[in-house]
């Protein structure tokens, strides 16, 4: 049986990896389109800034965000003074580092989907007169479903599993920004309670598993539904 500091480590992580993919989608469907379907200057560095979280050291953009989002950062005070909301040592602020950390899955799994759709199909429907959004939301994104999909089930694994950058950016608050990886820290550091480090590890292990498992289950049944072979 869990623990009731296991439970709330639990429901933390789902909440945190649960709002971050809401963010996720919007933001992540817009980059992709961007980078699959327009041409301009800069485009490669935007790219580039987009996946740098890829091959940062996850403390270093915690570090970053700590800087910038804090409640004395450029960003983070603005922010602060504005709405009264800080990210810092603050659940909130474990949401962004998993929307940084993850955006590059998302964006890469929705793009790959976007490039393979065939321009023909939206050529078409522009030339019986069909604006460019009316194009995006009836032809291009009901293609592009099946990398959405995929794009959230990965990002949502990632998000369960993000520490660095958490750690580095809002700490290891117990009922506020510490999520399982977190715990399972609090655990190794403590003797005795190896059990419970063992307990979370297969927790995130099945959550893990069963998002891809319910992702490739869906991606099949979304491309039996559009016709394509998989």
């Amino acid at each position: 049986m869990l623990t009731d500091y296991e439970i709330q480590a639990l429901q933390l992580s789902l909440k945190v990896a649960g709002v971050a993919i809401v963010w996720l989608i919007p933001i992540g469907v817009f980059l992709a389109w961007i980078l699959s379907k327009k041409e301009f200057y800069g485009k490669s560095i935007l790219d580039s800034l987009i996946h740098l979280p890829l091959v940062l050291p996850p403390v270093v953009i915690g570090y970053l965000l700590l800087i910038s989002m804090g409640r004395q950062g450029f960003i983070g005070k603005f922010i602060y003074d504005l709405t009264g909301i800080s990210f810092s040592f603050s659940w909130r602020g474990a949401v962004v580092a998993c929307i940084i950390v993850s955006l590059p899955l998302m964006v890469r799994s929705i793009r790959l989907s976007m490039d393979s759709v065939d321009q023909k199909l939206e050529q078409a429907a522009r030339t019986l007169g069909a604006s460019q959004i009316k194009v995006f939301f009836t032809i291009t994104l009901p293609l592009v479903i099946p990398g959405v999909i995929s794009g959230t089930m990965l990002s949502f694994a990632r998000s369960l599993g993000e520490f660095g950058a958490t750690i580095s950016f809002v700490s290891n608050i117990p009922g506020e920004t510490q999520t399982i990886p977190l715990a399972m820290y609090n655990f190794l550091e403590t003797p005795g309670a190896e059990d419970a480090a063992m307990r979370l590890c297969i927790i995130s292990i099945v959550i893990s598993l069963a998002s891809l498992y319910f992702a490739e289950g869906l991606n099949r049944w979304m491309s039996k539904r559009l016709g394509v072979a998989k």
